[in-house]
């Protein structure tokens, strides 16, 4: 089938009684690692797993309670070598599952219900998810004046008091939190909104799987599975927007959500190719100066620098030419911001691979025939006098 989607899909594994959707159904350890098992071979990239329902009028738990039914799980998967991120609101919680290989903490509250989580997760080196919520009620409090702006400048604020904690920037993660605290027409303003999140330049999870407002969308009355195909086409407009990554119940259809929009984008590219009506064009990107953590030593781990990077693309510019409209073509202040995302994310030892992902970055343009990037590597550790170190990764479309 070609490359991968870019965004990967966090498949949802709910080992609670009383889930809104598939409460009871994985409460048994052996059902949920089955279960973990199928969304992974489903195309899931990890398994976000949860030991206490957000559902409305869901009563808390005591968090040994929640330990007890995920930590088996949580074992299993990390011994098969499956990635697994654990939604979790208390901080004895994450410390157990980062002992034992869980990659990323997920806190709907940001870190804002137990005061020790930002430490916690500081300390044993996880990635973290910080939702924007205004509790574990969510149904309060749902008035915004401007729920985009709102929530922007709440994750903002939850991301300075992380980095507070000792949490390095590229270990953190945010979600707007559909359906937390929001009516229906305040998801779809933060939906159309996504990608304002890219000016953090942190990476993006979107989870709208079987929300209340997708359910809006169906006849009165229709179970919650119904809203699967809603989440697949709002999964796959979230990753246009450029999410890094979307949390589904039903893996399969938004993994074929998203293959079928790289395949359709393939063909229309080579449709007008073979029909002689594609006009290229080329774009250059120089000099997009971005901080990451990338190298083999420990202290280019630790301390970071400075990256430059240069893209030069290829661009099918054949509808921009008849528009005169920017949607049809590449935005490259959009995509210097993306791009300077992708170099804060979770480090790299090589540039090359460092390359890589931004050609990937390019690539996820639909109008991107082929993309060059050059990572410029100016403070390199290297012993004797040098004026630049560089590395060169192209490829075209549908190329590994």
């Amino acid at each position: 089938m070609g490359r991968r989607q870019q965004t990967e899909v966090w498949g949802i594994l709910n080992v609670t009684p009383d889930s809104f959707s598939d409460g009871g159904r994985y409460v048994d350890a052996g059902a949920a690692i089955a279960h973990a098992r199928r969304l992974r071979a489903q195309g899931a990239d990890v398994i976000d797993i949860g030991g206490e329902s957000t559902r409305p009028g869901a009563d808390p738990i005591d968090p040994a309670e929640e330990l007890a039914r995920i930590l088996p799980v949580v074992q299993e998967l990390v011994r098969e070598g499956i990635r697994v991120s654990v939604d979790t609101i208390h901080a004895s919680t994450a410390r157990a599952v980062m002992e034992a290989g869980a990659e990323i903490v997920n806190d709907v509250t940001a870190g804002l219900h137990d005061p020790d989580m930002l430490r916690t997760v500081a300390e044993g080196g996880a990635r973290i998810v910080l939702m924007h919520s205004r509790g574990i009620d969510v149904t309060q409090d749902t008035h915004y004046d401007d729920v985009v702006e709102e929530v922007l400048a709440h994750l903002a604020s939850r991301v300075d008091a992380a980095i507070l904690a000792g949490i390095p920037r590229e270990r953190i993660i945010l979600d707007p939190g559909f359906g937390f605290s929001k009516e229906p027409d305040d998801n779809w303003r933060l939906l159309a909104s996504v990608w304002r999140l890219w000016q953090s330049r942190l990476p993006v999870l979107v989870g709208t799987s079987r929300k209340r407002f997708l359910g809006e969308l169906l006849p009165e009355g229709a179970d919650a599975a119904e809203r699967d195909a809603a989440t697949a086409a709002t999964s796959l407009l979230a990753a246009q927007k450029g999410a890094s990554a979307v949390r589904v119940h039903d893996v399969a259809s938004t993994v074929s959500a998203l293959r079928a929009l790289a395949a359709q984008q393939l063909g229309e590219q080579d449709a007008a190719e073979r029909a002689g009506t594609a006009t290229h064009g080329t774009i250059e990107l120089r000099g997009v100066r971005a901080f990451g953590h990338h190298g083999v030593l420990s202290e280019e781990r630790e301390a970071g620098q400075e990256f430059v990077i240069d893209a030069h693309l290829e661009v099918d510019i054949s509808d921009a030419i008849v528009s005169d409209d920017v949607t049809d073509t590449v935005h490259y202040g959009e995509l210097a911001e993306q791009l300077a995302a992708a170099v804060g994310r979770d480090p790299l030892d090589l540039i090359e691979a460092l390359a890589d992902r931004l050609v990937d970055v390019c690539l996820s343009h639909r109008r991107v025939l082929h993309a060059s990037v050059t990572v410029h590597k100016p403070s390199a550790p290297i012993a004797v006098p040098f004026g630049d170190v560089a590395v060169t990764v192209r490829r075209g479309r549908g190329e590994r």
